[in-house]
């Protein structure tokens, strides 16, 4: 027999983990060139956002100034999203700036809806894809408030644009869209279908059900729903909202905002991860539609966002814990759990 002891195989903790999709080589070669684009980027959409919270604040300004605002926030996020993804620049920022350019020029109603909608979405998309892997409850909370400010920083450019629309409508439009644009990046990023374990797939079904009940739940009350019923609810609200401020929405506190949580967890083990995040578009991309009516209250959104964002992560939290807690005593024995790194917040994910 041979001197050397075998025994059970156990994860080597000292191999350090490596990103498994292949990136775009740097589109700019020169360090300075980067930091001078990126610079350019960011304070573009600096004066583009300070320029859309104006058309929600009471301040005595030109609202000449609001949609060329939400204009150079949209292109600033475009390049943001199409970088972060991995896309083609000259393509999809070109016909974005082409797009706001005209909505600002010609002021067409069709125009100035469709830019709208293309903010919201781009808003919605990047709040999600802009995160990092989240291991600590520290780090999650972090990755949370970024994707938050990004999807109420766009939700500020779709105010902006003033845009005429139906309010359903638009809602759906933007999350429409922002699930068709989300479901393709994360096919690529998450290796499509076939990476999902057993377990995390049932979890991913779980999650569409529960989507797909409450937006039925919520039409048949609101359409077949008695009157008494429809009164009670209506009831509830109103002294929710005088009394706090706020009412929280069920498809953001219960799925969208919970899926944000333990996909950025899930992130840091599997890329599977991406996956779950696919559902917290449903919340960023409400977030960033939720001001487009021109009669609606930004306190009271930003109240019943917070309201749904805070009973969202604690839910979240909780079916982290579960998702992500080791499925044998053999694997809760390992030396160091199974860990996934991406590249930096700024860097491309593909």
């Amino acid at each position: 027999m041979s001197g050397t002891t075998t025994g059970r195989r156990r994860l080597d903790a000292s191999v350090l983990p490596e990103y498994e999709q292949p990136v775009r080589p740097p589109r700019l070669h020169s360090r300075g060139s980067v930091v001078g684009v990126g610079a350019l980027v960011a304070a573009a959409g600096a004066v583009g956002l300070a320029g859309s919270l104006l058309s929600l604040i009471a301040v005595d300004v030109p609202s000449a100034i609001y949609r060329p605002s939400a204009a150079l926030l949209t292109v600033a996020l475009t390049v943001m999203l199409v970088y972060r993804a991995g896309g083609h620049m000259r393509i999809w920022v070109s016909l974005v700036a082409l797009l706001c350019t005209a909505a600002v020029v010609t002021e067409a109603a069709g125009a100035v809806a469709v830019a709208a909608v293309a903010t919201g979405v781009v808003g919605g998309v990047l709040a999600v894809v802009l995160t990092c892997p989240a291991r600590s409850f520290g780090a999650t909370v972090r990755e949370y408030l970024v994707s938050l400010l990004i999807a109420g920083g766009a939700g500020a450019g779709v105010a902006a644009w003033n845009a005429q629309v139906n309010t359903v409508v638009f809602v759906v439009a933007v999350g429409g869209v922002s699930l068709i644009v989300v479901l393709g990046l994360v096919w690529a990023l998450g290796e499509g279908l076939h990476g999902l374990g057993r377990n995390h797939l049932a979890v991913l079904a779980m999650v569409a059900v529960v989507s797909l009940l409450l937006v039925v739940y919520t039409y048949a009350v609101r359409s077949y729903g008695s009157t008494s019923v429809i009164n009670t609810i209506d009831s509830a609200i109103y002294q929710l909202r005088t009394t706090v401020g706020g009412v929280p929405r069920p498809v953001q506190t219960f799925v969208g905002f919970p899926a944000l949580v333990v996909g950025l967890r899930l992130r840091s083990q599997r890329r599977e991860g991406w996956w779950i995040l696919v559902f917290a578009v449903l919340a960023t991309s409400s977030v960033t539609a939720a001001l487009v009516s021109p009669l609606a209250y930004p306190s009271y959104i930003g109240l019943s966002t917070l309201y749904s964002a805070a009973i969202g992560f604690v839910i979240g939290w909780l079916v982290s814990r579960f998702v992500m807690a080791p499925s044998s005593a053999r694997a809760a024995r390992a030396i160091e759990p199974a860990r996934r790194v991406e590249p930096s917040r700024w860097s491309g994910l593909r």
